[in-house]
């Protein structure tokens, strides 16, 4: 076979090569195309608030961002959960988990048994005997300064009358009724504004005029990273796409970019009060953002609730928090540093933010009885 013949049939081979070549390329351009403009669709879509429908979840947060796992043991995480033996603090034990009421006729009784946890009315005793029982779903509060509990009555969720109390580790009458009555009933309805704190997401239910109709399917117990963050399911997409570097992401919220006034709004959608006056109310339901925004720490500076607090982490610790402080105030400036040197050292929150029935005050300033 001659060279020339050769060279012909590879000059051939590849004239028909180019063009397969040619196709492949183009068709891998469009997908690239196409991939492209999904992600930058979702990239460019602003944040969603979480539902049921487009959540993620804590633990794929965690998976990337480690570092914010303490989160998981916060009030702000743990402030409703399903109930466990871990989860309720309350003493199930046999004489610790009956709460007498002023009727020697009528007490509650705590039970937990392989089915659940329950709360049980009793009246009278004996053959006489009646009662009412329910069934603890849901737990409310981290158990810091106590915790509430709830139970479904078909759509409709209420608050059990037995409350717990950490300070007296013991079951009290649930807070607001005064005690325990024994009148006390089981009709007391959650309101929205409780879910909007307690919970991440909870779906009304199919009547838009009541208060206290939900449906439990798909709720999401605690404030998760989500509530505070948006949705995470674009986000994750968006992460786990090979383009992530060439489009930027637009679908999650970042509350320490945000402004000053929207930072204070995001902690005010929780820490805002109930409409009650902010004055010394002294627990999580007042309106502490009101109060910290009256300090002069707060209007003489660009300070907002993060510059003291980091939600990401369990925070109890009066002298870190009190350090804080030495960012901007020097402890010689204190009028008590004359006289007491360095015992003041740590001591600035309860100074100048002294507790007030079950929390501080956020209003920061000198108060008459501090120092003493």
């Amino acid at each position: 076979m001659s060279g020339r013949d050769n060279d012909s049939r590879a000059a051939s081979a590849s004239g028909s090569l180019y063009p397969g070549l040619v196709a492949f390329l183009i068709v891998a351009l469009a997908a690239v195309v196409i991939a492209l403009g999904r992600v930058q669709r979702a990239a460019m879509h602003g944040p969603e608030p979480v539902r049921a429908t487009n959540a993620v979840g804590d633990s794929t947060c965690i998976s990337c961002h480690r570092d914010k796992a303490a989160f998981e043991q916060t009030a702000h995480r743990l402030t409703m959960r399903l109930p466990t033996r871990q989860a309720i603090l309350g003493d199930f034990a046999s004489e610790s988990n009956v709460l007498p009421t002023n009727s020697p006729d009528v007490h509650f009784r705590m039970d937990a048994d392989s089915t659940g946890f329950y709360q049980t009315l009793v009246v009278r005793t004996g053959a006489d005997s009646t009662s009412r029982t329910e069934r603890i779903a849901y737990v409310a509060g981290s158990g810091r300064k106590g915790q509430s509990f709830l139970y479904w009555s078909g759509d409709k969720p209420f608050q059990l009358p037995v409350s717990y109390s950490t300070r007296l580790d013991a079951w009290i009458g649930t807070p607001s009724r005064g005690g325990i009555d024994p009148r006390a009933i089981f009709n007391r309805p959650v309101a929205p504004r409780c879910w909007e704190c307690h919970a991440s997401w909870m779906q009304s239910g199919p009547n838009p005029s009541a208060e206290n109709e939900y449906r439990p399917e798909g709720v999401i117990l605690g404030l998760t990273c989500e509530r505070c963050h948006a949705s995470g399911q674009r986000h994750v997409a968006h992460e786990r796409s090979l383009l992530h570097h060439v489009v930027r992401d637009r679908s999650i919220v970042n509350p320490a970019r945000l402004v000053r006034e929207r930072k204070m709004e995001t902690c005010a959608q929780c820490h805002g009060g109930l409409g009650d006056s902010p004055d010394e109310l002294g627990d999580m339901h007042a309106n502490l953002v009101s109060l910290l925004s009256r300090s002069r720490c707060f209007t003489a500076s660009q300070m907002t609730c993060t510059t003291c607090h980091d939600v990401h982490r369990p925070q109890r610790d009066v002298v870190e928090l009190s350090g804080r402080c030495l960012t901007c105030h020097q402890q010689q400036s204190c009028k008590l540093f004359a006289t007491r040197g360095s015992a003041i050292v740590g001591k600035c929150v309860d100074c100048h933010m002294p507790l007030r029935v079950q929390g501080r005050s956020h209003w920061i300033r000198v108060y008459p009885d501090s120092g003493r």
